[in-house]
């Protein structure tokens, strides 16, 4: 028998992928083990095809205090779904199956591109040509330096997102620019949450106007998550319902405001540790 074909970033069409991961044998091959709940880097093979992912069971899930309700795996599955309605495919493609530990969450492995730079400390009280202020952080024990992220038109599309999906968990090293240019971001567990958790790296834009191009994509949001339509059906399957109605209120909020969000107040605005 032939060796399955590996199959790289954009290599074939995303239902071909989905159906990789969501029908292949996995087979585990390493740990991560910086992160705080288990994930696993597998290949998946099927029908001839093979490709590397991540596998998070829901048995290696630390338990939320104020996620009570569904499971880390979901939430990822569920930020799919939505990346996927907004046309910019920023959440690589993400399944819901068993797998060797159970029912887990299976996503594309995604090898960021090192050279990329979004993220960055300045010693300026300025951001710069081409970056936006994010805060002053702590660098020494007397010093601070202004932290910035660019000013990139994939990050602001990003910015969007979480704030539809109410992400409290948007940390630097989420943030995996391809070799190819394109942008995906992961790790979407600590999203969907009823009351206001945004916390991210990502509040240059805070309280600017949003771009037209973010304006039509949450009127089709809109459409998308009436109560008879098939992403509402969706999302249904995988958080609780007054998750998706939270969702369907931050996308009209923010069609009425027009404007990014600002921090609350009422929460930590910043993740910790931010990378």
């Amino acid at each position: 028998m032939p060796a399955p074909e590996r199959i790289p970033p954009g290599g074939v069409t995303a239902v071909e992928l989905l159906d990789l991961l969501a029908k292949g044998e996995l087979t585990v091959r390493g740990q991560v083990r910086e992160a705080s709940n288990a994930v696993l880097f597998c290949s998946v093979a099927y029908d001839g095809r093979e490709a590397d992912c991540v596998y998070k069971p829901v048995a290696g899930e630390r338990p939320l205090w104020d996620f009570p309700d569904g499971n880390l795996a979901q939430r990822e599955v569920a930020a799919y779904e939505v990346s996927e309605a907004t046309g910019w495919g920023l959440v690589p493609p993400t399944v819901l199956r068993d797998g060797p530990f159970g029912q887990g969450m299976v996503q594309q492995w995604i090898e960021g591109d090192p050279s990329a730079s979004l993220l960055a400390l300045v010693e300026d009280e300025e951001p710069g040509e081409g970056w936006k202020a994010v805060g002053l952080a702590q660098v020494g024990d007397d010093r601070t330096a202004l932290l910035v992220h660019a000013d990139d038109a994939r990050l602001r599309r990003l910015a969007v997102l979480d704030a539809v999906i109410n992400n409290g968990d948007r940390k630097g090293g989420h943030l995996l620019p391809a070799p190819d240019g394109t942008l995906y971001a992961i790790d979407h567990g600590v999203s969907f949450h009823v009351d206001d958790k945004l916390r991210t790296l990502l509040w240059g834009w805070a309280g600017e106007p949003l771009p037209a191009e973010a304006l039509e994509v949450l009127e089709r949001l809109d459409t998308a998550l009436a109560p008879d339509a098939p992403l509402a059906a969706r999302l249904a399957e995988l958080i609780t319902p007054d998750e998706v109605a939270a969702l369907r209120s931050r996308v009209a909020a923010l069609r009425s405001s027009g404007r990014h969000p600002e921090p609350s107040g009422e929460w930590p605005a910043i993740p910790w540790p931010p990378v």
